[in-house]
């Protein structure tokens, strides 16, 4: 059965609708490299969505970031999440691509979403409605746009390093 990630983020998330996400809009996103947001690179837990969440990021190498998310449940994986920072055009691209607990894909298989580079500041990288922040060496803040049948929330996971 197809997912959408829409629906399931709209059904656990509540509202924390605020301004720590941005907007590329028709602006162009502006130089970057790797090592710019290596500070991302860790393994991350924290809890969301009623259960325990995992983020896990690798440093830079060949032209990419490689990061997974997982989310469990009543110690069941509920989705998992394959994602990608790549240096691509002089700038950085976030892609995600999302899967059920035995790995079906939700996106169709030549699918991914997108979110271009839209600012980078110390400790704080802006992709399209999708930021990363590193509130301490210990800390990784993110905050992800959700839009469901005109609703839109800003939710927040916050991850601390193991």
């Amino acid at each position: 059965m197809k997912h959408s990630l829409t629906l399931i983020f709209a059904f656990f998330a509540s509202s924390l609708f605020a301004q720590n996400t941005i907007e590329l809009g028709d602006a162009m996103s502006p130089k970057a490299t790797l090592e710019q947001v290596a500070w991302i690179a860790g393994s991350w837990r924290g809890e969301a969505f009623g259960g325990q969440i995992e983020e896990v990021w690798t440093p830079p190498f060949g032209d990419s970031m490689m990061g997974s998310f997982k989310l469990v449940n009543n110690g069941k994986v509920t989705f998992y999440e394959l994602c990608q920072i790549k240096a691509q055009n002089q700038t950085l691209i976030l892609r995600l691509k999302h899967f059920d607990g035995d790995l079906i894909g939700w996106e169709e298989k030549d699918e991914s979403m997108e979110f271009p580079l839209v600012r980078l500041e110390k400790n704080k990288a802006y992709f399209d409605q999708f930021t990363f922040e590193l509130v301490s060496e210990n800390q990784l803040n993110m905050y992800v746009v959700i839009r469901d049948i005109g609703k839109t929330e800003e939710v927040e996971f916050k991850y601390f390093r193991y």
